[in-house]
This record gives C-alpha cells, sequence and structure tokens, in this order.
C-alpha cells in the first residue's frame, strides 16, 4: 500500500479529477448543475474510459462526490458527500420516484439504464434542489431532448461479454427523426451468474437478470408547441444479494410521462415546459433459494407516484432566471409474512410500510446575475409542503403502541436557500458558495416497523416524532490551467442539525431470528462531514497525457463517534494514448485503510486496496457504417478486496476480461 500512495503522489501533479472530462463526454460549468454526458458512450474517451454497455452504476461510480454502496452486483445504492440515499434527491428526468423496498434493495437508478438516458446532472448541496428538498445533493438522470432532426431512420446494435460471471448484455436501438414526428424505441437485455472474487473466490447469490425497454415520441405542434410522450419499462428477476439474507424473484418498474414544451420568442421568457408523470414499483424480496434460514419469509412492496411539475427559463440583460413549480402523491405500501418451520405454527403478518401517502407541493426559484464576462452570482430558493398520512388503521394502531399521540397525518414545511459567486479567469476559475436545507424523514426512518438493518443486526423502527434534519454547507473550488498543465481543488463542509440515526432502545425485544436488539430512529443533535479533493492533469502531447486525483473525507456526530460509510483517502491515477481512431489508458485506483470506521454503528476496519485497469478501444467503418470496439482487463493482477462501501464486507469482482461492440446504422 505505501507503494502505491508513493507512485500516486508522483502522479499526483500530472492528474485531473473527473469533473475535469474531455468536453465530449462530460460539461461542467461551476454555476451549473454538473453533467455526465451519456449520449456520447459510442465514442471513443481517452479518460476513465467506459465500457459501451456499461451500466448507469459504473457512470455514477466515477465522480468525486459519488460512491455506490454495493449488496451485490447489481442495483448499487448511490451515495453522495458520504450521505446514503435518504438525505438525497434522485429524480428520472425531473420525476419523483420511490423504491418499493424497505432494504434499499431497489435505488431509483436501478429503473433505467444507459440506453434511456442523455446525460446525469449532479448538483452537490444544495445545488441539487431543483427538483426537490435534499440534504446531500440531488441526482437527475435525463431523458434525450426532442429530436427533429430530419436525419430519417437510423438503428445500431450492441452486443457485450465478461469472463466474470459469464457477463452477457445486447441492446437494440431504432430511430426515426423527421421534421414534425420523432419516435425512438429500444431494449436491452442483461444477465450475470455468480461472480468470482479475487484468487477465483465464488460469490455466492450474486446473480441476476434484467431487462429494460423504452419507447419515446414527439410531435412538433408549430414552431413553437412540442408534445413528447415517454414509456419505460424495466423488469429484474433472479436477482442475488450475497451481502443480504434474502434475494429479488421480481423487481419491476413501469414510467410513464408526457410532456409539453413551448419556445417563446420573447426577449424575456425563453421556454416553458410542463410535465405530467405517473410510475409504479412492485419489489417481492424472498428467500426461497437459500438452503438454511430459520424462518421463511415473504416480503412484497409496492410504490405509486403521481406527479407534475412545470418549468420556465427566462433571461434579462444581465438575469438569467429559472422557476420549477412542483409535486408528486405517493403511496408506499410494504409488508412482510412469516412461514414458521413448524408446520402446526401460524404464519406471521404485518406491515413493515403501513401504506404511507405523501402529497408535496413546492416552488423552485433560481436567478445567474453576471456583474461582468468574468464574475456571477447566482442564488436559488426552494419552499415545499410535505405531508404525511399512514392509511392503513393497523398500521397507525401499531405505531402508536410506541407513540400512543400521534394522529394519522403529519405536515411539514420545508426550506432550502443557497448562494454561488464565481469568477473566472484565463488561467483560473474560482467559486465559494453557501446554503441551508431542510428534509423530511424518509418512509423507513418516520414510519418503518421491525425493519432489519443486516449492516448493524438490529430491528429498526421508525419514528414519526423526528423534526426535520438541516444542514449548513460551504463549498469551495480553484482551479488553474496553464498550457497542458491543470490544477484544481474542490472541499465542501456540512453542518447537520437534527441528524437522523437510529438508537438503541433496550427495553424492546427484536422480532427477527438472531439480531442483536432494536434501534428507533433518532436525531443526533448535530453531525459534520467534511470532503476535499486535489486533482491535476498534465498533457505531453495531443495523444499522451496522465492524470489523478487523490481524496479525503471525515465525519463526526456530536456522540463523539465516527459516522458510517465514510470514505477513506482514496486516489486515482491514469495514464491515456489517444489517438483518433484507438485508444488506451491504464489506471490505478484504490482506497487507504479506513482506520476511521464506526464500530458504534456496526462497521468494521477495512483495509486498503489499489488495483490495475486497462482499457483500450477502436473505431472502424464497415459499410459506411460506424463500429466501435472497447475491450480490456479489470483488476488486472486479481486482487480480493472490499471497500468501505461494501455491506457486510462482500468482496467485489476479481479479474475480468470484457469486450463491447456497437454497430451504428447511419
Amino acid at each position: 500500500m505505501k507503494k502505491l500512495i508513493i507512485v500516486l503522489m508522483g502522479l499526483l501533479f500530472s492528474g485531473f479529477s473527473f469533473a475535469q472530462e474531455e468536453r465530449s463526454t462530460m460539461e461542467k460549468d461551476t454555476t451549473k448543475l454538473e453533467e455526465i454526458t451519456l449520449v456520447g458512450r459510442r465514442k471513443l474517451s481517452n479518460y476513465r474510459q467506459e465500457k459501451t454497455l456499461a451500466s448507469i452504476d459504473d457512470y455514477l461510480e466515477k465522480s468525486n462526490k459519488i460512491t455506490m454502496i454495493k449488496r451485490g452486483s447489481y442495483a448499487w445504492e448511490p451515495s453522495m458527500n458520504n450521505m446514503n440515499s435518504e438525505r438525497l434527491n434522485v429524480t428520472i428526468d425531473g420525476m419523483q420516484i420511490f423504491g418499493a423496498c424497505t432494504d434499499k434493495m431497489d435505488p431509483i437508478t436501478s429503473y433505467v439504464d444507459v440506453s434511456n438516458l442523455q446525460k446525469v446532472s449532479i448538483g452537490s448541496g444544495q445545488s441539487g434542489s431543483e427538483n426537490g428538498h435534499t440534504i446531500g445533493g440531488g441526482i437527475d438522470l435525463q431523458l434525450p431532448n426532442s429530436k427533429f432532426h430530419q436525419s430519417g431512420l437510423r438503428a445500431s446494435v450492441d452486443l457485450g461479454y465478461e469472463t466474470n460471471g459469464n457477463y452477457k448484455t445486447g441492446g437494440l436501438d431504432l430511430e426515426y427523426s423527421g421534421n414534425k414526428f420523432y419516435f425512438n424505441a429500444d431494449v436491452i437485455f442483461r444477465k450475470s451468474d455468480n461472480y468470482d472474487a479475487g484468487k477465483n473466490k465464488e460469490v455466492l447469490y450474486s446473480q441476476f437478470q434484467k431487462y429494460n425497454m423504452s419507447l419515446r415520441s414527439g410531435y412538433k405542434l408549430n414552431d413553437r408547441n412540442t408534445l413528447d410522450a415517454t414509456v419505460i419499462y424495466d423488469k429484474a428477476t433472479d436477482v442475488g444479494y450475497p451481502a443480504l439474507t434474502m434475494d429479488v424473484s421480481l423487481a419491476e418498474a413501469l414510467i410513464t410521462a408526457v410532456t409539453h414544451t413551448y419556445k417563446s420568442n420573447s426577449d424575456f421568457v425563453e421556454s416553458l415546459e410542463s410535465k405530467l408523470y405517473f410510475n409504479t414499483i412492485t419489489h417481492v424480496m424472498d428467500d426461497s433459494n437459500r438452503p438454511d434460514v430459520p424462518i421463511r419469509m415473504d416480503m412484497p412492496g409496492w410504490s405509486d407516484t403521481y406527479g407534475f411539475y412545470s418549468k420556465a427559463s427566462m433571461k434579462g440583460s444581465k438575469h438569467d432566471l429559472s422557476l420549477n413549480f412542483n409535486g408528486f402523491y405517493n403511496r408506499s405500501l410494504a409488508e412482510m409474512t412469516m412461514y414458521p418451520n413448524d408446520p402446526n405454527q401460524s404464519a406471521m403478518f404485518m406491515y413493515t410500510w403501513p401504506d404511507i401517502r405523501t402529497l408535496y407541493s413546492g416552488i423552485y426559484a433560481k436567478d445567474d446575475y453576471a456583474f461582468n464576462d468574468h464574475t456571477t452570482l447566482s442564488a436559488a430558493l426552494r419552499i415545499g409542503f410535505h405531508q404525511n398520512e399512514i392509511a392503513k388503521e393497523t398500521g397507525l394502531e401499531s405505531l402508536q403502541i410506541f407513540y400512543p399521540e400521534i394522529g394519522s397525518t403529519k405536515n411539514r414545511l420545508l426550506s432550502s436557500i443557497t448562494a454561488n459567486y464565481q469568477i473566472k479567469k484565463e488561467h483560473y476559475d474560482a467559486s465559494f458558495s453557501g446554503g441551508y436545507g431542510e428534509r423530511a424523514p424518509s418512509v423507513s426512518e418516520g414510519y418503518g416497523f421491525f425493519l432489519f438493518n443486516s449492516f448493524d443486526n438490529y430491528d429498526y423502527i421508525g419514528n414519526p416524532t423526528l423534526a426535520n434534519e438541516k444542514a449548513v454547507e460551504v463549498n469551495f473550488k480553484a482551479n488553474y490551467h496553464e498550457h497542458s498543465f491543470h490544477l484544481g481543488l474542490e472541499t465542501s463542509y456540512f453542518y447537520i442539525m437534527d441528524y437522523i440515526i437510529g438508537s438503541i432502545d433496550e427495553s424492546l425485544s427484536a422480532m427477527t431470528i438472531g439480531a442483536d436488539g432494536v434501534k428507533v430512529y433518532d436525531a443526533l443533535s448535530h453531525a459534520q462531514i467534511f470532503n476535499v479533493y486535489l486533482n491535476s492533469s498534465y498533457k505531453f502531447s495531443n495523444a499522451l497525457s496522465v492524470n489523478a486525483t487523490l481524496g479525503y473525507n471525515y465525519g463526526n456526530g456530536s456522540n463523539n463517534e465516527n459516522l458510517p460509510f465514510i470514505k477513506p483517502i482514496s486516489y486515482v491515477a491514469e495514464l491515456n494514448y489517444a489517438l483518433p481512431k484507438f485508444n488506451a489508458a491504464l489506471q490505478l485506483e484504490g482506497n487507504g485503510n479506513q482506520s476511521r470506521y464506526s464500530s458504534f454503528y456496526g462497521e468494521d476496519e477495512t483495509s486498503g486496496y489499489g488495483i490495475l485497469n486497462l482499457n483500450l478501444g477502436n473505431e472502424l467503418t464497415l459499410n459506411a457504417n460506424k463500429v466501435v470496439l472497447k475491450y480490456g482487463i479489470e483488476n488486472i493482477l486479481d486482487k480480493n478486496y472490499s471497500t468501505y462501501a461494501d455491506w457486510n464486507n462482500i468482496s467485489r469482482q476479481g479479474r475480468n476480461c470484457y469486450l463491447n461492440l456497437s454497430y451504428v446504422i447511419h
């Protein structure tokens, strides 16, 4: 590990971070949300080269701010700024969608695929509050814009194979674009057997199978008005979760939307966009494939969401204004049936989410004011009304055992405000921002009933009386550019008040066999999280470049305990060679030893690691059509390792050889 750190430090002053990726695959402006452009996935890239058929999880994990928490090889949970999904606002094209699993085995990112998306907008902290309230930030998985390119009929085929897990992927895309009408249909299928950790150690129950289909169509009513319709259907079956006690027999989502867009010829109002949407999710956990469990359980869950938004963009002489009025209604229901091994005993049933109805409406406003060509001040505000209702009387009565005074409804007022000052010069740019935000407790935190957490081995009970969680944040960014050299620094600090986390209640007995006890969601008076990343790059020539990133994170609560899931020292270093039709990249990436782990919250120490990856790509022409090959070896040295973000220390993949082929028919 010391040798790896020495190598990294030698490269650090000639590397750069994810935020400075080539414009062909990512656009970034510190006054806007970070954007990971996925539409270029069939192009050659010379920075942390993606597979053509990489999952959305793979793309997201390349960001400094985002880590994916893994419970297996499928459906990783995004964490941003060292904060898990409860503190994030994850949307699909501005649409609110809520998972149906009490164990977070179906994050929103698992219900789309790269074939559906054009880009992913990442807003750190309160800069991610455009679509809803957040503490850690917002992730918006954005669908492609209307396509009236008059390019006629086009098609593409994607095929992929990976040796580790016998992982097979296939995709087909068909598109027609005319002057007034466009149509796009795509389907992608993924199937994997159990993968092998380093040194050929099979990880049982890590298989999965999934297919995703989407249909998008649009009609231009006239030069100013456009109608678009979207349908996405996603279905995963036979999904194993080696880090958990249960697997998933079905994870199914239907996502629909109709959008009207108006382009104005006004000198002030530029555009108006309004969307109506509906999505429904069914998620079924079961342990029927596990050979030896103390008690058999079925745990289905359902989530239905109806919503809307209406956005307006306006521009003045020095002002760039945007408004977003949005709202949604969600129904979350989950239940558990336990079947004793003794057939003479009766099955036990309870609601783990007692049919929680959430109603929200809010408004967001942002103004970018340009003092001159070099200096900009941005300010944004969000105000929202949030209501929870317990629809099941039996669920209300169950929670009243612990909270006798609660009623069936709980109303909250949420607010968010942020400001950013930015200066840009020829050789440097810098920005400073601050913000304040609030969030309501999640359905599990507020209303969950005996939810087992295999990470710390406790059952959890929600707390409807929790106050809003609140956070004050400050952020600083600076970049220096000189010819072929770049150096950047990015840092953020969050002071979170009423930090929601589980607290042991010795008076309660666990329901799950083998659990250590019961935790009730409570709030620390405060917690603090600090993140800093140093990045740099150097371009030796048009073909050869080197880049690297070094990061440090810290998290602590008012009880003087380390917070869980705080990333240790991390690093990435890469050597790139790129020609117009060929590129190659050798990567070194890893984490230091997790010395500040949180045994209080169920963590143990995770050893440092470093792995090497080799990625290559070729672009060919066949019958006037484009063929893109991407191939390489991941974890070349077959390292057996796990990271701080691997649930219950489940090992990650060992050596993996992959080949992706894309054939684009013009």
